[in-house]
């Protein structure tokens, strides 16, 4: 069950309107490393998940991922401002001026649809944690990304906020990783001499000395 509170995860304001800035934002509404991917994502991953307490995690974290949505419409909202003028958008995404009124869409900032092959669902906890840790590495890219492009130092405040919590997500999922590292697809690294050997393709190999220390270490088969 989920129910809606008015009140947004965290307050957002900008200096002033910026409908170039808007369009770079959609990226993190409908694109693939986006808020509504996590959101659903993680939600998606949850179904089949046996561990209660991991599986409250991921239900956690998918429920925050959607006020982090929340949040990045409204900034898009307050970005665009109240009037519909694709001029003001010389590159990008300009669907927002001609399709959907300025609302917020489920598209990228190129203007691409969302879609659910962004979801990465497998059914191994292990490949699944190990997805998540990628998807909120690749998320704070976005973002940092993102705040390296405005001035506005109120919408920074935003990404900042929002980039705090993909590394704290991070964080999360990488100690329910620990946690089960010897279960699922995770139980049969390690059981043979091919899993420890390292091949040097290149020519010269500037890895010798590496390859020379891996050769040392000794082979484990439990």
């Amino acid at each position: 069950m989920f129910k809606h509170e008015k009140q947004l995860f965290h307050p957002v304001e900008v200096e002033k309107a910026n409908p170039q800035y808007a369009a770079l934002l959609q990226e993190q509404l409908g694109g693939a490393n986006g808020e509504l991917k996590a959101a659903l994502q993680y939600m998606s991953q949850s179904f089949r998940i046996k561990d209660q307490e991991i599986k409250d995690l991921f239900l956690d974290i998918a429920a925050e991922e959607l006020g982090h949505l929340e949040m990045i419409a409204q900034t898009i909202n307050l970005l665009n401002g109240h009037d519909v003028d694709s001029a003001s958008v010389p590159a990008g995404q300009i669907q927002t001026h001609v399709q959907l009124g300025l609302n917020p869409g489920l598209i990228n900032a190129s203007g691409y649809s969302w879609t659910a092959d962004y979801v990465t669902v497998t059914g191994d906890l292990c490949a699944d944690l190990l997805a998540n840790i990628a998807s909120e590495q690749r998320a704070k890219v976005v973002y940092e990304y993102l705040y390296r492009q405005i001035d506005d130092k109120k919408v920074k405040e935003t990404i900042d906020f929002l980039l705090n919590r993909e590394e704290a997500h991070n964080a999360m999922f990488r100690e329910a990783f620990n946690k089960v590292q010897g279960t699922g697809s995770n139980r049969d690294f390690g059981t043979t001499k091919a899993a420890k050997m390292y091949f040097s393709l290149s020519e010269p190999s500037p890895n010798e000395s590496f390859i020379k220390h891996q050769q040392e270490k000794p082979v484990s088969f439990s």
